[in-house]
């Protein structure tokens, strides 16, 4: 009998083909941390269940009859036992997501590993006639070498996943277009060190440390010579104005050619630094080379990107600039569209940028995956900042921490650009008449119902809002208009709350910042005195609070924190005080540093997969989706949408004028009559109806009072 795995027309794959495609295929992805035997046994078990006369018919038929296949080979590996036990999460999930565990008590029915050991299916033994058990020759890790087994196995089980439904992918997909992918062959790592070297080959010929530029190289020069080090875990901390990006680029392209790496992951807190980041390394390593991965980023719409859309699947690329929520969500996921990735992060250069907003709930899980990549996928990890969190002590493999800028303290003080002044309490009217004696201010403030507020009461000539009332492509045109006018030395006033604290390019020649955390604070004062064109003893970072209490979500305990340092008279702009900051936010925090516990689902080799991937999201669902089609290009989307309902595509496009709002504020607006469900079909995404209500100075007014109601 002819046994089918898949059949395209004319055209038809057995079973063994597939099987052999899928093993080598994932064999090779977990050659690159030293398990090509487990890659090739998985790959070779994981569709055995096809063989069955239920699958065949249904194969032949073209039948919609559903076929369990991929149970049986996990029931294989149950059955053998011993380490082929581990397989079975892969080979289980490798369609619906790797399961929990589950009870002994769980019934063939229940969804978990457990479920499925004792779930009927159809024969599959005519495997055996095709298809021998391959050997496993290596163990997942040494045992002795690492803190936690279990989530290291966690991890390695994860790992194995990710090679398995990757090379499925692949194969099924070489079969179904006959060959014909369009995947493009990008360019070897040294290729691209070598273009970065004549990219800043003239700056390396500057010796004078006196200047800006001469830092900046000096800097870069230690990048380089460090990466040539062995792979571990460093830091670069650099002052603002320090030339941190090319300079990192620097180390990890260096260090990826010389430890034979494969590729330079970038891993980002915003999209707006993403998007800036992206287009400097585009410029000078070749777009081809360069996969920016994130929400607002379209590959889909022309048959030119195809390629990149493709790679953003599985990371086949040499540069990957990617959000924090993508790289976290995706090492903690159970799904094979969100895993499919993972074994391309084995072998990385791996560089946390903004290393402090590293997120904070789920640091401790956050570190441990991050000790893993390192520990037992030859990866190696940089922390750079120019506020450096204090995260050697969570390490719990006391690996060396190496610190990548020269004579660090030394360069901050060189680079200080402003003069930190702490104002004490103020009123919203004692603040407003300190901005209107200044010429170009920029004013930061801790929630947007205030922003709006102070704006209201300030606006004229010259004052602008910019906060995430408005949506992605308004703020753009904001920021433009803001930048000349600063460039051309005219009167401009900016109200805003945090968003402009990181990857936004502006030089104000004051900044007054509401008690936030120290980070926050040092960031917001990083837009004042930007180019140093100025004396740093007359630019000013004014540190005020308001009188009356003010609830921030998810910020209070950094503000009480930064309130203790600043009554103690530290000085929150030293690296010291930056690190004593850190220290008492971790201190505080303690066991909400993993605040779902999601180190606990992996324990005594009983493993929670499907549970930890849904616990653990970096941004908590309590944000509704405002579209707001004030624009031509935004009501063409929203008509589009309401065609064709969801799709990834035209979601990534309505992105672009959307605004988040807390379920609060959405509920008084629609109570208003103001907002309403685009689609019943998506949930949680609704139309700004009235108009009126998002203006070009203020973006969405959210002024409005509970109780308010619109008579139609």
């Amino acid at each position: 009998m002819e046994y089918l795995a898949h059949i395209n027309g004319e055209r038809k794959q057995s079973i063994k083909d597939h099987l052999c495609g899928t093993a080598e295929l994932a064999s090779r992805f977990a050659e690159r941390f030293g398990k090509a035997d487990w890659g090739y046994c998985c790959g070779m078990l994981h569709d055995i269940g096809k063989y069955s006369l239920a699958f065949q018919e249904k194969i032949k038929n073209n039948s919609d009859k559903r076929v369990d296949h991929s149970t049986a080979g996990a029931k294989v590996c149950f059955e053998k036992g011993g380490m082929y036990g581990f397989m079975s999460y892969c080979i289980a999930g490798h369609h619906s997501g790797m399961p929990d565990h589950g009870s002994s008590s769980d019934e063939g029915n229940a969804p978990t590993l457990e479920g499925r050991k004792r779930k009927r299916i159809e024969d599959y033994s005519a495997f055996k006639s095709e298809i021998k058990i391959p050997e496993i020759n290596t163990t997942p890790f040494e045992p002795l070498k690492v803190p936690d087994p279990d989530f290291s196995l966690s991890v390695f089980i994860r790992m194995l996943y990710s090679c398995l439904v990757d090379a499925d992918f692949l194969d099924t997909e070489r079969f179904m277009k006959n060959g014909q992918t369009l995947r493009e062959a990008e360019e070897d790592i040294s290729v691209l060190l070598e273009r970065l070297k004549g990219y800043v080959a003239d700056w390396l010929r500057n010796e004078d440390k006196d200047t800006v530029n001469g830092r900046r190289t000096e800097i870069l020069r230690h990048c380089f010579e460090k990466g040539l080090s062995e792979r571990g875990i460093f830091q670069l901390t650099v002052p603002t104005g320090g030339g941190k990006t090319i300079a990192s680029l620097a180390f990890a392209l260096q260090h990826a050619v010389e430890n034979h790496i494969d590729r330079v992951i970038y891993v980002i807190p915003y999209t707006s630094i993403i998007e800036q980041n992206a287009e400097v390394f585009r410029r000078i390593l070749g777009d081809q080379n360069v996969l920016e991965n994130h929400y607002n980023v379209d590959y889909e719409s022309s048959e030119e990107l195809k390629p990149m859309q493709l790679a953003s699947e599985n990371w086949d690329k040499p540069v990957v600039v990617t959000t924090n929520v993508q790289f976290f969500e995706s090492l903690f996921g159970n799904k094979s569209s969100r895993c499919r990735k993972l074994h391309n992060i084995a072998n990385s250069v791996i560089i946390f940028d903004e290393a402090q907003m590293l997120p904070t709930d789920y640091l401790k899980p956050c570190i441990a995956m991050m000790e893993e990549l390192v520990g037992n996928f030859r990866s190696s990890i940089v922390l750079c900042t120019a506020t450096q969190p204090a995260l050697t002590s969570f390490f719990r493999r006391k690996m060396p921490v190496t610190e990548l800028c020269p004579r660090v303290e030394e360069q901050f003080r060189f680079f200080e650009r402003v003069t930190f002044k702490n104002v004490g309490m103020v009123s919203e009217g004692e603040l407003i008449e300190k901005l209107e004696q200044e010429e170009q201010a920029l004013c930061i403030v801790n929630t947007k119902k205030r922003a709006q507020r102070i704006y209201q009461k300030m606006k004229g000539e010259g004052v602008f809002h910019l906060s995430t009332t408005m949506y992605p492509k308004h703020r753009r045109r904001i920021l433009e208009k803001i930048r000349q006018l600063v460039k051309n030395g005219e009167r401009c006033i900016l109200i805003s709350t945090s968003l402009v604290e990181a990857g936004v390019d502006l030089d104000f020649r004051a900044v007054y910042r509401q008690l936030a955390g120290v980070d926050s604070m040092i960031q917001a004062a990083g837009r004042c005195n930007r180019e140093g064109k100025r004396d740093p003893k007359e630019s000013f970072a004014y540190i005020f609070q308001f009188e009356e209490k003010e609830n921030v979500p998810g910020q209070q305990l950094q503000i009480d924190v930064s309130k203790m340092l600043l009554s103690e008279g530290e000085d929150i702009s030293s690296l010291r005080g930056i690190e004593k900051y850190f220290e008492a936010l971790y201190h505080f925090r303690g066991e909400s540093l993993d605040k779902k516990k999601i180190l606990e689902e992996f324990k005594g080799k009983r493993y929670n997969f499907s549970k930890a991937a849904r616990e653990f999201k970096l941004i908590e669902e309590n944000t509704l989706t405002v579209f707001v089609s004030k624009e031509k290009e935004a009501e063409e989307i929203l008509q589009q949408i309401r065609r064709q309902g969801y799709t990834k595509s035209g979601m990534r496009k309505a992105g672009q004028y959307c605004v988040q709002l807390y379920e609060s504020d959405v509920e008084k607006l629609q109570g208003a009559g103001m907002l309403r469900r685009i689609s019943e079909d998506i949930e949680d995404f609704f139309e700004l109806v009235d108009k009126e209500q998002y203006t070009e100075e203020m973006g969405l007014n959210l002024g409005i009072e509970s109780g308010v109601a619109v008579i139609m």
